[in-house]
């Protein structure tokens, strides 16, 4: 079976073509960074029609997921490299709802759709946590440096929490500027990522609501530079898209 390595932000995914549905267990074994390919999750991505394509996320520990934004801008820029539609602009069915995609020659830009923000805040491990969503689940916290606090100790203690019953992805965001904030993501059912789109999206979304930011903001990941906007409710992202590898999957 053929599949390609591609990354956003370093933000990395296995891309297959459909339709097909890996089992949890062919996940992990695909994701595993010393026994198999390495990411942090699979796409597939199967044409629809001369301008969709349809996107399926599954996170690297076997969970299927709503969405993924960084994977929405791989699946954007893989469509066209490989024909599936002519581009530059088409859509993307998800389990989240249809998106809209522009792919240029440097950068992907992707609409995440509706941002709900300002949701119940839980109080855990010493953070006050903002719930959003972007289609998928989102805890928020802000705090004075990202860098200093201890992902990998907070993170799956937040994730797994009760209050959370499908699980949470966890922000941890320093607004810099109206215009710039640094973040750091846990995400459900990978670990701490170089970049998480929607993540980024729910930060700002979560910043702009509570005035301490714009609704244009430059988010500064491990991985690099995210753009992220917020028009009227809905979160667009732009940012790089690019394929790493191509290979074939032993017994595929």
């Amino acid at each position: 079976m053929e599949f390609v390595k591609m990354e956003g932000l370093g933000n990395d995914f296995v891309v297959i073509p459909g339709p097909l549905q890996p089992t949890g267990d062919e996940v992990q074994r695909w994701c595993d960074r010393r026994l198999g390919i390495g990411a942090d999750g699979v796409l597939v991505v199967t044409a629809v029609d001369d301008q969709s394509v349809g996107m399926e996320y599954w996170n690297a520990d076997g969970s299927a997921a709503e969405m993924c934004g960084n994977g929405l801008r791989c699946v954007a820029r893989y469509s066209v490299d490989r024909g599936l539609v002519p581009g530059p602009e088409f859509g993307v069915s998800t389990d989240a709802g249809a998106r809209r995609v522009i792919v240029g020659p440097l950068s992907v830009r992707a609409e995440l759709g509706p941002v709900q923000a300002g949701g119940d805040s839980v109080e855990l491990a010493g953070y006050d946590l903002a719930t959003v969503s972007v289609g998928n689940p989102h805890a928020v916290t802000f705090v004075d440096d990202c860098y200093a606090v201890p992902v990998q100790a907070v993170g799956p203690v937040v994730e797994g929490d009760p209050r959370y019953p499908d699980r949470t992805n966890v922000e941890f965001a320093t607004v810099i500027s109206t215009d710039r904030m640094a973040l750091r993501v846990w995400e459900r059912g990978v670990g701490e990522t170089l970049a998480c789109g929607t993540g980024a999206a729910a930060a700002v979304a979560e910043a702009h609501r509570s005035g301490r930011t714009g609704p244009s903001v430059t988010v500064v990941l491990p991985g690099g530079e995210l753009l992220v906007e917020i028009v009227e409710g809905t979160a667009w992202i732009e940012g790089p898209a690019n394929t790493v590898f191509a290979g074939s999957i032993a017994g595929g």
